[in-house]
């Protein structure tokens, strides 16, 4: 079976490898294929994002195409960043100039009211079907930075029942309880029982 990602970045081509090593799957990512175009994230929500990468990619492609897309959704500022996490201090912002932004909304908020999760959506598009497959984590957001590992909103994202931030975790603890890794398991659920179809 071949998979395609909507994807330029080599780590996540090769973590989704990862999760399908030993199985009868092939992966590629557009730089695989030699499909340089970037592709416009236009959608009001993640979902979207993840269908308009998989839909775009499927009219060049034979095979199953995923494309995911992530968001932090903060309780107290309405659901933000959002759909904007990559850009919520403007377009070419840093994950640093991201977080100072996020803090600084929160200033004063105590920490009861700074709930907050990550979600990642994989849009899976193979022939006329779409399938959507969701992860999540919850956690609350911190009053300052914790941690030196992971990337993004991980040092200000605290896991309540580990009592660390995301950045204090290791890689593999991370990967055990992640969105990402809630959504990849079910992307392997997926792909397992089509293989049991064939």
């Amino acid at each position: 079976m071949k998979i395609i990602i909507a994807t330029h970045n080599p780590h996540k081509t090769e973590e989704i490898k990862n999760f399908f090593k030993g199985y009868p799957v092939e992966i590629y990512s557009m730089a695989d294929l030699g499909i340089k175009e970037d592709i416009e994230e236009t959608g009001n929500t993640i979902e979207e994002n993840a269908l308009i990468k998989a839909r775009f990619l499927k009219e060049k492609v034979d095979g199953i195409v995923i494309a995911d897309d992530t968001g932090l959704f903060v309780e107290h500022l309405n659901g933000q960043p959002g759909v904007y996490s990559a850009r919520f201090a403007g377009e070419n912002a840093t994950y640093e100039d991201n977080n100072k932004k996020l803090l600084k909304l929160l200033e004063g908020v105590p920490y009861e009211k700074r709930k907050a999760y990550f979600k990642t959506v994989i849009a899976v598009v193979e022939r006329e079907k779409e399938t959507l497959l969701e992860g999540k984590l919850e956690g609350h957001i911190l009053d300052h930075p914790r941690g030196k590992n992971g990337f993004g909103y991980d040092p200000v994202f605290y896991v309540d029942n580990l009592g660390k931030s995301l950045a204090e975790l290791t890689m593999e603890e991370k990967n055990k309880i992640s969105h990402r890794a809630d959504a990849l398991m079910k992307l392997k659920n997926y792909i397992l029982k089509r293989l049991e179809e064939k």
